[in-house]
């Protein structure tokens, strides 16, 4: 197995972002030039990244949204420029070795300050927060239903994106609009839904649900485009078909064994964040490996 890479270093070129997952880099100091994005190894967990990373994680990541670029392309246009290593810039050929297979290059683009949250089932934050008012970001939902139950048609539920560190805002569609305006809110919106349908169809010929995920868009010269991650196990919440049984939390394809292990260890959710054991990293590692296999059809990373 690959050593696990936590962090990128790129010689001279800018270094714009260094997120829980990805390393953002400008490829020239031209404020207009594109952007690399690098998906490290790093895994979070109650929002912190842990000491220890999931060898392969980025590429898996990576490849996922790649796929899904190419899948959605007749449906919404993207940001993404080339994933080719051999095409990138000259100033970057010296480091294949941290970008080959777990970075993109992509054009700049003018992010909306939301995240686009589509909901088809009822779990996670959807599930305690109907739990408490009986709706979801301010949608009132049918009496009675149970944790993971399939919801009567899939909801969009819009996040704010707040740059603290913690949890990203639920808010209802109206507080969108007041953030974007009522045109794109609404363009955001039927995006979303279109999307989450092509991909839900696709996920059900692979034997998996697409319980719920989140897109981020932006424009580029005026256009809406999907940028960032799409679809990976680390934006949505895919459950095996043939295990669903609604009225508690289903078996899921990502991080489930490093939030379990870490409950286990009654760690405080306080920094410093702990190192992960060899069998759930590898536990982990294989999890995400086999939601690209069933979500691609591929065997492997390299086909």
């Amino acid at each position: 197995m690959n050593t696990a890479l936590l962090e990128t270093h790129l010689g001279d070129l800018p270094l714009l972002a260094r997120g829980k997952v990805r390393d953002i880099y400008a490829v020239s100091a031209d404020p207009a030039s594109d952007l690399i994005f690098v998906a490290t190894d790093r895994i979070s967990a109650f929002d912190h990244v842990l000491a220890t990373g999931i060898p392969q994680k980025g590429a898996i990541l990576t490849q996922l949204s790649l796929f899904w670029f190419e899948f959605l392309r007749g449906l919404v246009p993207n940001h993404l420029v080339t994933a080719e290593f051999d095409r990138f810039p000259a100033p970057l050929q010296p480091f294949r070795a941290q970008l080959a297979g777990r970075s993109m290059i992509v054009r700049r683009a003018q992010m909306f300050p939301v995240e686009c949250v589509v909901r088809g089932y009822l779990s996670g934050s959807g599930w305690k927060e109907y739990q408490q008012t009986g709706a979801v970001c301010g949608i009132p939902l049918p009496a009675g239903l149970r944790e993971s139950d399939q919801l009567p048609q899939p909801i969009f539920t819009p996040a704010a994106k707040i740059n603290t560190g913690g949890h990203d805002e639920n808010i209802t569609f109206d507080t969108m609009v007041q953030h974007i305006g009522s045109e794109a809110a609404e363009t955001l919106r039927d995006l979303t839904l279109r999307i989450y349908a092509r991909a839900t169809e696709h996920a059900a010929t692979r034997g998996l649900i697409l319980a719920d995920t989140k897109f981020e868009f932006g424009r580029i010269d005026g256009q809406i485009v999907l940028a960032d991650e799409v679809l990976t196990p680390d934006s949505s919440r895919y459950w095996p078909a043939d295990a669903y049984r609604p009225g508690g939390a289903q078996p899921s394809f990502d991080k489930q064994f490093v939030r379990d292990y870490l409950e286990s260890i009654r760690w405080n959710k306080q920094a410093p964040a702990p190192a992960l054991p060899e069998d759930v990293v590898t536990a982990t590692r294989e999890k995400y490996l086999e939601a690209f296999r069933l979500i691609t059809g591929k065997s492997s990373l390299a086909e």
